[in-house]
């Protein structure tokens, strides 16, 4: 990649995610997704940006978030849409979903994957239907490390990384055709995001549980600054592990069990920083996200909610300060292992 007349895309400091409109754990009334959405609206400044997916929900997500935004006459040049693509929304023949059962609530749909020259077009197009007056101006391939991870043997992994670049190609075509502002890409696995990095040139990446105040190998800051001097912005999602830094049980959705080494070395860690944070009295969301946003390569946060107050709370993290005393105690303790 190079960096030689390439403008930096700007993305908002605040990315809003959309994973509770398609009533991921439990379902919310759609006033509470339209109060959700205003809240968005009105804290974002000039431009809101939503993240979202057809996975979400089986699409319910993007049906949703396009009602709301024409409930509240959204105008149309302030707002972004990135949209995860490589799932399509089927009929729903059983009881519940057969794509991740137990975690969408209250769904009329079901989703199948589709990740293909062809299948990411499917649902490019599927996901503008369902977004209805509102089309998505970012796009990119959902969890490709996810689909990955799925191959039964080697010859699969390279069929499946192929069906990826394919799926990659489709949507240079949509930005060629100016169908589509941006092409990025999205992951837990970052090692995946850097591999394919290597062959698509993306406009911006989305990093997800991989650089928080818990993990945050130096390989990834490494390649974040790699990012940032090709001007390819980096947002940062999932901070807090699946909510494991702010008081869950389960570390990157993974139910933890004290009976296991590792587990119990997450839950000492967690009661340290606990520990340090109210000793300075800082809230440890605060300190999770002032850590997350700390690397120049980082360009934006996204964070979700199922709570409208909640939206001007995130937003207002930002403007926390954090001493470097704190920093310093926890790196002293061994919490982390940088200071900036």
């Amino acid at each position: 990649m190079s960096k030689q007349g390439r403008a930096t895309l700007q993305i908002p400091p605040f990315v809003f995610g959309t994973s509770g409109l398609g009533n991921i754990y439990k379902a919310e009334t759609y006033a509470n997704k339209k109060l959700i959405v205003e809240a968005c609206l009105s804290s974002s400044g000039d431009t809101a940006f939503f993240d979202t997916a057809g996975k979400y929900g089986a699409g319910l997500s993007l049906e949703v978030l396009g009602a709301c935004l024409a409930d509240c006459r959204a105008a149309h040049s302030k707002v972004i849409i990135s949209n995860k693509l490589g799932w399509f929304r089927t009929e729903l023949v059983g009881s519940e979903p057969t794509f991740e059962p137990g975690v969408w609530k209250d769904l009329k749909y079901d989703a199948v994957q589709r990740i293909s020259y062809q299948g990411i077009l499917e649902c490019f197009e599927q996901g503008n239907e369902l977004l209805g007056d509102y089309n998505a101006q970012y796009v990119s391939v959902h969890d490709p490390d996810e689909y990955l991870l799925a191959a039964i043997d080697d010859s699969d992994y390279q069929k499946r990384y192929q069906d990826i670049l394919e799926a990659y190609r489709a949507l240079m075509e949509l930005k060629s055709l100016g169908k589509v502002e941006a092409v990025g890409i999205g992951a837990k696995d970052w090692k995946i995001i850097r591999k394919i990095s290597r062959e698509v040139r993306l406009d911006w990446v989305m990093i997800a549980n991989s650089l928080t105040i818990i993990s945050h190998p130096i390989e990834l800051i490494d390649f974040v600054s790699e990012l940032e001097k090709n001007n390819i912005p980096v947002i940062n999602s999932a901070i807090f592990n699946g909510g494991f830094l702010t008081g869950s049980d389960y570390y990157n959705y993974r139910l933890l069990d004290i009976n296991v080494k590792e587990d119990m070395e997450l839950i000492n860690w967690r009661a340290d920083f606990y520990e340090i944070c109210d000793q300075y009295n800082l809230l440890p969301a605060v300190v999770c996200y002032q850590y997350a946003r700390s690397f120049s390569g980082i360009k934006s946060i996204a964070m979700s909610t199922s709570k409208p107050h909640k939206v001007a709370e995130n937003i207002a993290m930002a403007q926390h300060d954090v001493p470097k005393s704190f920093w310093q105690e926890l790196a002293d303790r061994g919490l982390i292992c940088n200071l900036f």
